[in-house]
């Protein structure tokens, strides 16, 4: 009775090729501004895997040492002591304000310094699913569904029941004391501020990208006790694949008070 519609269903998912994936595509622009092409992971790579580790270790182990020292220990503290931390080791912070788009809801901004061209700027946060993983339920009316270029998906929603299954999923993860991913994403005030890249809005034409997406697989040498500070969790618990983060690169210096723009409607193949 259902075989019909099912097999149609089937088939439309195996062909969309867009890096998001909501449940009814609405792919409002087909102008070339704000479409970008990407063929194989090398051509989404704006900068080496290494680069973004570095990257990454030099934050994290800043912040982990000034949580560590932190005494008052409210949202908003850690919240303030994440931009401090990022400023003093990337030279910039960025912060969530209303957009500068119509009716776009929330956007990313560089609240202070100046973001140099290759400059790894946000993390896309998210449960992490494979291929073969069950993702129906969560995908519905979800338009924060991020596609690699290999088929994973990453679940950037922080309401509902992805909310549910990353906090269920994170705490089934935990090491006795030492937490392997982190949470506080999902509320308005994250510990890595870096973890906002779900917010960062689609170009226009009178806004061009200034950023994009590149998928980033976290290193076995990555320091276990900095694994709290990654916004991202594996749905599966016997996945044997490393731990797929998504970063957002910038394509152009940034300067302070600009808005991130990255490209929805890249075309992987």
């Amino acid at each position: 009775m259902f075989s019909g519609p099912i097999k149609t269903f089937q088939r439309k998912w195996r062909s969309y090729r867009h890096r998001f994936v909501p449940w009814v595509v609405f792919n409002l622009s087909k102008n070339e501004k704000t479409l970008r092409q990407v063929t194989e992971r090398s051509e989404d790579s704006l900068i080496s895997a290494e680069q973004i580790t570095q990257s990454l270790l030099k934050f994290f182990v800043v912040l982990l040492r000034g949580h560590g020292e932190l005494r008052a220990s409210t949202e908003k503290d850690c919240q303030l002591l994440g931009q401090d931390a990022m400023l003093q080791t990337l030279g910039f912070c960025i912060d969530r304000r209303p957009s500068t788009l119509p009716f776009a809801g929330t956007g990313v901004f560089v609240a202070k310094g100046v973001i140099p061209k290759g400059t790894v700027v946000a993390l896309y946060p998210g449960t992490v699913y494979q291929p073969y993983d069950p993702i129906l339920l969560q995908s519905i009316r979800n338009p924060f569904i991020f596609r690699c270029i290999d088929g994973i998906l990453i679940d950037g929603s922080d309401k509902g029941m992805s909310k549910m299954v990353f906090k269920s999923c994170s705490g089934r993860d935990r090491l006795g004391p030492l937490l392997t991913s982190d949470t506080s994403w999902l509320t308005g005030s994250p510990r890595n501020p870096l973890a906002v890249g779900q917010y960062v809005n689609n170009c226009s034409n009178t806004k061009p990208a200034n950023v994009c997406y590149q998928e980033f697989d976290v290193p076995d040498k990555f320091p276990i006790e900095l694994w709290q500070f990654l916004p991202n969790v594996n749905f599966s618990q016997d996945t044997r694949r490393p731990l797929r983060c998504v970063v957002l690169v910038s394509f152009r210096d940034i300067a302070e008070g600009e808005e991130l723009f990255s490209n929805y409607y890249t075309i992987v193949h």
